[in-house]
């Protein structure tokens, strides 16, 4: 621990004598903030991770549902074919 004298005079100016300020050579980290930082670092790894996956799923959910789609669209072309070819046999 260190004392640093100065020459200003006391601030309520109820005396002449000078303000003496003690000081302990410095600031000091308790390495709180580090820690935070890192825990802020993995939470947004983390969320980039859980969004990326949802997009996969979305894609996945989306290519199903175009799958089942086009097999909707063949199933009623061959029933339109179907249809077509029970009224070409009823005109012959």
């Amino acid at each position: 621990m260190s004392e640093r004298t100065t020459d200003e005079p006391n601030p309520d100016h109820t005396s002449d004598q000078p303000t003496i300020i003690v000081t302990d050579g410095g600031r000091r980290s308790s390495g709180a903030g580090w820690l935070i930082g890192i825990v802020l670092l993995a939470a947004l790894i983390a969320g980039i991770f859980l969004f990326m996956r949802g997009s996969e799923s979305e894609t996945a959910r989306d290519n199903a549902v175009a799958k089942a789609a086009g097999q909707v669209g063949d199933a009623a072309q061959q029933v339109g074919n179907a249809a077509q070819d029970a009224a070409d046999n009823l005109k012959k």
